[in-house]
């Protein structure tokens, strides 16, 4: 397989053309980007289900999304986001978008993913709520 390399200044530069043009409701399109790019890194997480969020995890790390990331029932904490830039609100929707892949695929259903905390607004880390739904 074959990857596409882009670092976080290009990423910054997309988000804010996108911005440009379609202000915040692009972020959704960011987030749908995101459960597509996770899609394959889940499956690839779910050949061995019992070590599903190590595997991951370190998919998430190699392929430069994060640079640390812990995974708990209905909480995800991640350091070190491709996503991060200044803002006065959440930009890691990318890095949403995968982790709810993730989660839908290892627990086979719906689950809804919200970034509560993010670096780009001054926190240590980021942190994202996991919401399983009926």
């Amino acid at each position: 397989m074959r990857y596409v390399k882009l670092d976080q200044t290009e990423l910054r530069q997309i988000k804010e053309l996108y911005e440009g043009v379609m202000s915040h409701a692009c972020h959704g399109l960011f987030f749908k980007e995101g459960s597509v790019i996770g899609g394959d890194m889940a499956e690839e997480a779910l050949k061995d289900k019992a070590k599903f969020f190590d595997h991951a995890g370190r998919i998430l790390v190699e392929r430069g999304w994060v640079e640390e990331v812990k995974f708990s029932d209905h909480e995800v904490i991640a350091k070190g986001s491709i996503e991060v830039a200044p803002s006065d609100i959440p930009t890691c929707h990318r890095l949403r978008g995968i982790l709810r892949e993730f989660y839908e695929r290892f627990k086979g259903g719906r689950v809804k993913c919200t970034e509560e905390m993010c670096t780009s607004t001054g926190q240590t880390e980021c942190r994202f709520r996991i919401e399983e739904l009926s």
